[in-house]
């Protein structure tokens, strides 16, 4: 009697499992491929060309020629660049704590509160993350202007002026545009966290007489650490990302530059300065710095869990 072979079947199902899933990669591929790779490749073989002109610049056509590094070093060792980079760093500084500590501390409030509060709280809470970025920027640019203002208004009717255009608090307007648009977006990220917290935890810390306080830091925190370090890399990223805030405040504020932040910098250069070239070595730069940012902090937050 001829033996039964029970391998074979089993090997030609994985075989056309295998086609099936590579047929439906297929247009995540390509579209990953058009959409993302090709800009980036684009734009490094764009940073190390540069287009020279002959003679005033009259009767021959520009030349475009090889020039390697060169855009990168200009750039870097532009001092409007790197004063954009200072400010950008300040900007983190206040920025990120503010952000993640806010929503650390509404969340768990709103873990804390009746069932009828919560839903209420979430959606005033997500309400300005629904307000596009360039409407948000609009709407504090009126809040801030002097004359039409009903913050400033109240404040100099309590004898208290203040010009948040000015170079000394522009940019924490800017903060403050950022935290009012992106903290109840993180709040909802960590109650979520805190909802998959096991509740029988929480009884046993509450039997063993911890409060609200001590269970919040003992307990809760360290549970929800993983969505927090997940806040942090997108929040970092996003950061390194600053445009559209200063971009809208720039015209009604003197004290911010086409060159405010690097990425202005490199929009500045693409289609003010027309030039194309470095506007690419600085978006590459940016982009570095924002893929070292991300691994940085993946490791710390991987070290984190597996501690």
């Amino acid at each position: 009697m001829k033996p039964l072979h029970r391998g074979k079947p089993r090997s030609r199902q994985g075989g056309t499992g295998g086609r099936t899933a590579a047929i439906f990669l297929v247009p995540f591929f390509a579209l990953f491929l058009f959409t993302m790779i090709a800009p980036l490749i684009y734009s490094v073989i764009l940073s190390l060309f540069a287009t020279k002109k002959s003679g005033l610049g009259f009767g021959a056509s520009p030349e475009t020629i090889f020039v390697g590094l060169e855009n990168f070093v200009e750039v870097l060792s532009s001092q409007s660049f790197l004063a954009g980079f200072g400010r950008l760093a300040i900007y983190i500084v206040l920025y990120i704590p503010a952000m993640i500590g806010g929503a650390l501390i509404l969340a768990l409030l709103l873990d804390s509160t009746a069932a009828l509060l919560k839903r209420t709280f979430q959606l005033l809470l997500f309400l300005p993350h629904a307000v596009p970025g360039v409407i948000a920027a609009l709407i504090w640019t009126y809040l801030y202007t002097p004359g039409v203002s009903p913050i400033v208004r109240a404040l100099e009717s309590g004898g208290i002026s203040i010009d948040f255009f000015s170079a000394e608090l522009v940019l924490p307007a800017i903060v403050n545009i950022a935290v009012w648009e992106w903290t109840g977006f993180n709040v909802i990220i960590i109650y979520t966290a805190l909802q998959a917290v096991p509740r029988e935890v929480l009884e046993a810390a509450r039997v063993d007489g911890a409060g609200g306080v001590r269970t919040a830091i003992a307990i809760k925190l360290p549970l929800v650490a993983p969505a927090l370090g997940v806040i942090l890399l997108f929040t970092s990223i996003g950061s390194l990302q600053l445009f559209t805030q200063p971009a809208i405040l720039s015209t009604a504020s003197s004290a911010i530059t086409p060159t405010y932040v690097p990425n202005m910098w490199a929009y500045d250069a693409a289609f003010n300065r027309l030039d194309l070239n470095q506007a690419a070595a600085a978006s590459i730069i940016i982009a570095a710095l924002a893929g070292v940012v991300s691994f940085f902090i993946t490791r710390l937050n991987s070290k984190g869990a597996t501690a």
